[in-house]
């Protein structure tokens, strides 16, 4: 990387956000790779599309990666040294494009590189049974991203310390004997990157150990990114009031299936199952991982949605296209057959007091989509888990550089200079696939749609519902009028390689979920180790990270093991029977 110079385009991926947490202890196996299995996940699901789904650039821009290759650790290491398995993040045993774990993308030209992150990143896992690991695509990823990024913002503050130690790093950038002007100016686009990112951990993460191994509050930091450091004023963006504290932690979910749901998102508040509904999904995840998008409000109602917007929307199709092909990870050990069939039985069984727990999980047919896609029933229902993910849908947020905007003017509602963070989010989605998509100019120019009605066109008129609400409107209005502390229920299919447990995984293993929540563990140590008897994360772990529950008296906390306690009354027998069938879904 010797004699690099910025260029325009990289200093504009320095407008880049990240979040960040102190870090916490990862199973120490991944530094120690096990044999690792590939699980049967269908046969659409080979070494092809599974590569396709490792490296596909969505437009993520997180940091240059020749910033990486210079930064080190507290003792003086490459950052990169262990391809940052450390926090959790998984290595392709076939060879990883530039160092990088599975899930991190490098793109630009040589010498212009820029890190970025995919779904794979955080929908990838293995589990450790017996000494053998198992590798499961589209699983729950067991990563530490707060400790990842804690650790990437302090090593770019050392960095800024001094000179002294600026030269180094400037030396590994820019090459030996560097010119001063580059330098300073490389020193520059160095303080920039870390105010934003340093702004964005001092305000929405201020308690040590927030989210932990496996979790994050990927809601909060949407609307932190997108409201906090996309459409402030320049040269940092930063509006630092509509950062707030990322204290609603949930799993990731698994992938396998998630095309076809018809309401997606833990609060069940986005309509799913056709490729735009997909991308818009998509298109909000790129935004709120590292995406770079800084909106030009042009005045009149009119916004610029793209003049500085790095998402990739064909790499996002690509990528939701990997996802259909993913199938739900077939158990690969021995199933008690018999037990597993009495167990479908317990499956079916309803009381007066509790549904069976086919009426919630089982495939059925869900609502329809333009394209006629098909799509599997969502269920979207409270059964008294921990509720907070649903404050932060009521969050309001300064619109800057948006307000005033509507999606195509003169037609619709402009946006006001305060609204829900909600809002903003689903404005700038849905805006910025509308001035992506040339059929949707087709429309406008044929029908003249909105001229007439005010309406999307019939092809696009699914987005109308991406975000729970009508965005042609821009409404502040509440994001669903589902009531708060719902939550999707999902096809389980492959549900016993996801685990830890509820929405935001309070519950380590399928066994304690059919306890009642004052029976379930307070406490549990998170890793790889699997239990396959009580299905899900093993007692025993050769990490330290300890997931510390609550119990119904603070539903709220984010934490509350609580809730879902449908088969919990049922007898010892039946339970068993039950966890074997589960098994086999």
């Amino acid at each position: 990387m010797s004699h690099v110079r910025f260029s325009r385009a990289v200093k504009v991926l320095l407008c880049l956000s990240a979040v960040a947490l102190p870090a916490s202890t990862v199973n120490s196996q991944a530094l120690d790779p096990s044999p690792l299995v590939y699980l049967n996940q269908g046969t659409s699901w080979n070494a092809s599309t599974r590569e396709d789904f490792y490296w596909q650039d969505q437009g993520s821009q997180l940091i240059p990666y020749s910033w990486l290759q210079g930064l080190t650790t507290p003792d003086g290491k490459p950052f990169l040294a262990d391809k940052l398995q450390r926090y959790g993040y998984l290595a392709d045993r076939s060879g990883t494009p530039g160092n990088l774990p599975i899930g991190f993308t490098l793109t630009g030209t040589t010498g212009n590189e820029v890190v970025g992150m995919n779904c794979a990143a955080c929908h990838t896992r293995e589990i450790d049974v017996s000494g053998t690991s198992y590798r499961v695509d589209g699983g729950p990823a067991l990563s530490d991203f707060q400790g990842l990024l804690t650790d990437m913002i302090d090593a770019v503050g050392r960095v800024l310390e001094s000179d002294a130690t600026f030269r180094p790093f400037a030396v590994s950038v820019l090459g030996p004997d560097p010119d001063p002007a580059l330098v300073s100016e490389l020193k520059a686009t160095v303080q920039l990157w870390y105010t934003r990112e340093d702004t964005l951990r001092d305000r929405a993460y201020g308690t040590p150990d927030i989210w932990g191994l496996g979790r994050l509050d990927a809601v909060s930091m949407i609307f932190n990114r997108l409201t906090g450091l996309d459409i402030g004023k320049a040269p940092t963006y930063l509006i630092p009031g509509n950062i707030q504290p990322a204290d609603a932690p949930v799993r990731y979910p698994f992938l396998w299936n998630a095309a076809k749901q018809d309401m997606t998102q833990w609060p069940g508040f986005a309509d799913n199952g056709n490729d735009l509904l997909g991308l818009a999904r998509n298109l909000g995840e790129v935004y709120g991982v590292f995406g770079t998008f800084h909106p030009v409000n042009k005045g009149r109602g009119r916004i610029d949605f793209l003049a500085n917007n790095s998402a990739n929307f064909s790499g996002l199709g690509k990528l939701e296209g990997s996802i259909k092909l993913i199938g739900a990870p077939v158990w690969p050990w021995p199933v008690d057959q018999k037990l597993a069939a009495r167990g479908q039985q317990v499956w079916a069984m309803s009381t007066p007091d509790s549904p069976s727990c086919g009426s919630c999980h089982d495939q059925k047919k869900g609502q329809f989509r333009f394209t006629f896609s098909e799509t599997w029933a969502t269920p979207i229902q409270n059964v008294g888990t921990d509720t907070r993910e649903w404050d932060i849908l009521a969050r309001t947020a300064d619109s800057g550089s948006l307000a005033g905007g509507k999606l195509v003017p003169p037609f619709g509602t402009a946006i006001p200079q305060k609204t829900t963070s909600f809002s903003l989010l689903g404005f700038s989605v849905v805006g910025s696939i509308l001035q992506n998509a040339d059929p949707f100019k087709a429309s406008l120019a044929e029908t003249g749609a909105l001229k007439t009605s005010g309406k999307l066109p019939k092809s696009l008129q699914d987005l109308a519902g991406a975000f729970g609400e009508k965005p042609m409107a821009a409404s502040p209005a509440a994001a669903t009028a589902v009531k708060p502390g719902s939550y999707e229920s999902r096809v389980m299919y492959g549900i016993w390689a996801a685990a830890p447990y509820l929405h935001n995984g309070s519950v380590p293993t399928l066994e304690d979920l059919l306890k009642p929540a004052a029976e379930r563990p307070a406490s549990f140590k998170m890793g790889r180790a699997y239990d396959i008897k009580r299905v899900g994360i093993a007692a025993d772990q050769t990490g330290s990270h300890v997931v510390t529950t609550t119990g119904c008296d603070q539903l709220n906390s984010g934490n509350s093991r609580c809730g879902h306690e449908f088969g919990t009354k049922f007898s010892a027998e039946d339970k068993a029977a039950l966890l074997e069938y589960l098994k086999m879904l």
